[in-house]
């Protein structure tokens, strides 16, 4: 690193903020992909956790620093000789730096606006129509098994019922009642 040697204090500076940072930015970007993202784990001696409703991250976490200081390097790298004020030219890089933040915000936001919830509750399949798979007993004396269709997926479930006569495979029944949280208790169409 002779060349930075010869640099002036202040673009050395942002050399020395700008590499290092690069790396653990790819380090974590990789680390991101693979599912190995326990960069935000660390914790911070304030609290900066916006997570109110409005934004669902941290404000002051290490990703977020690293954010900010690969912006500020790289923005005081790229305006050194654009911007002769020092003052000015580390004004803008800082104003980089957290534009950085703002825009990793920005694409958090929109990822989390992707998500699905898909998971299933038994009150998704109350009033819903399925098949009968197994057999259900009559008098509710056993389980027997239906076929329902929530939320995109199909789904075996025990059922028992109410009525007189067993209700056979492939029959078609209502949920009408869910008993213990698990048990589908249904009637025939």
């Amino acid at each position: 690193m002779d060349i930075l040697q010869n640099a002036e204090p202040l673009l050395r500076t942002f050399w020395y903020i700008a590499v290092p940072v690069t790396v653990i930015f790819i380090i974590q970007t990789i680390l991101t992909f693979v599912g190995g993202d326990s960069m935000d784990g660390v914790e911070a001696d304030f609290e900066g956790d916006l997570s109110d409703g409005e934004a669902p991250f941290q404000l002051f976490s290490l990703r977020n620093l690293i954010n900010f200081l690969l912006g500020l390097g790289w923005a005081g790298i790229a305006f050194y000789s654009v911007i002769p004020n020092k003052t000015l030219l580390i004004i803008a890089a800082v104003i980089s730096g957290i534009l950085f933040v703002a825009v990793f915000f920005i694409i958090v936001r929109i990822f989390l606006r992707l998500a699905e919830d898909n998971t299933f509750r038994m009150e998704q399949a109350l009033s819903k129509t399925a098949e009968v798979y197994l057999t259900i007993p009559a008098n509710r004396t056993g389980r027997g098994k239906i076929l329902i269709s929530v939320g995109g997926s199909l789904r075996e479930l025990d059922a028992m019922t109410d009525e007189k006569e067993p209700i056979l495979s492939q029959s078609t029944v209502k949920i009408v009642k869910i008993e213990n949280n698990n048990i589908l208790i249904v009637e025939k169409i």
